[in-house]
């Protein structure tokens, strides 16, 4: 349902999302059955195509060519798509919205080359973008990408980080691409250098706020809304802002003790949602999303008039507002 609502806000967008939505099935296209195979399973797994969205509604500042943008858009997408493969990795997923993990359904091994191969796609699709900025940027966010999977991996099961651990790992595992897909698509248009920095920023605190919200609803909406368990975040030893900000709660310290020591009963992972649903730390992680979502909304706001002004202002309220 919420998928679906999302979708409705860039309806007018749906056949240039479809053109993207064909580039990336012909790119991940492989001379190994393997490859091949792993890779159309994590493409219709689907997925909200949120990155091509603000590639295309940033483009519309400029001058906009969907066969010129595409080649940002989809290279965009693919980073996401391989970052996830990796993710599930690292946190030993056998689910994803819903959907069974490449790693789960081949192995380990077939899921870091899937991943790898879907990043060399990437970098391969872009090579017809001649403005070397544009691979500068892209390169960069690669590059930070990685290191946020490898931060990711080390602050597992590590209760002594503090918020800032949070924000810096969380700007890497989602901020920083949100961010270049504003920055880019503006930029592959030739949009005035002002618009491409506001949009930038704007991608920055949307995708700030998107991920503290996916980090709160990991504990507050139900397993089927989500397709896995709920609470699996901190299961898995990702210490989230909600675990966080109850850390040293007497109350809920046991729980995530347990939690990360793999001994969490199901009655004790329903004990924990409930506490956690009734505390205090959903009600601040909201508030920290809200500030960086009015953040978004500011930098909109200085934008220059035109109709995607909205656009981008109801996309950046939708996710700073969804269910799950």
């Amino acid at each position: 349902m919420e998928k679906m609502k999302l979708k409705l806000l860039y309806a007018d967008l749906k056949s240039d999302i479809d053109i993207i939505e064909k580039e990336l099935e012909t790119t991940l296209n492989s001379s190994s059955h393997l490859l091949n195979d792993a890779s159309v399973h994590l493409l219709q797994a689907g997925g909200k195509r949120i990155r091509p969205v603000f590639v295309l509604l940033s483009a519309k500042f400029g001058d906009y060519d969907i066969e010129r943008v595409k080649h940002i858009a989809v290279p965009l997408e693919l980073i996401h798509m391989a970052s996830l493969v990796h993710d599930d990795i690292i946190d030993d997923s056998d689910m994803r919205r819903g959907e069974v993990t490449v790693k789960a359904q081949w192995n380990n091994r077939v899921a870091m080359f899937t991943g790898d191969f879907i990043f060399a796609r990437a970098l391969e699709y872009a090579t017809v973008l001649e403005n070397p900025r544009i691979h500068q940027i892209l390169s960069r966010t690669m590059v930070e990408i990685v290191n946020g999977e490898v931060i990711q991996m080390e602050d597992k099961f590590r209760l002594d980080q503090n918020i800032k651990d949070y924000f810096r790992r969380i700007k890497r595992k989602t901020a920083l691409l949100i961010e270049s897909s504003c920055e880019l698509g503006a930029l592959v248009a030739g949009a005035a250098e002002e618009d491409v920095r506001r949009l930038k920023r704007y991608g920055y605190f949307v995708g700030m706020s998107f991920q503290i919200v996916d980090d709160i609803l990991d504990f507050t909406a139900t397993d089927k809304e989500l397709g896995k368990p709920a609470g699996s975040d901190l299961m898995q030893g990702n210490i989230t802002l909600p675990a966080l900000l109850l850390k040293d709660d007497p109350n809920m310290r046991p729980y995530i003790d347990q939690a990360i020591a793999g001994k969490l009963t199901e009655a004790e992972r329903s004990e924990m949602l409930k506490y956690i649903r009734q505390s205090e730390a959903i009600k601040k992680s909201a508030e920290l999303s809200e500030k960086y979502l009015k953040k978004a909304l500011k930098e909109v706001d200085a934008l220059p008039k035109h109709p995607m002004k909205k656009k981008l202002r109801d996309i950046a309220l939708f996710i700073g507002k969804r269910n799950y």
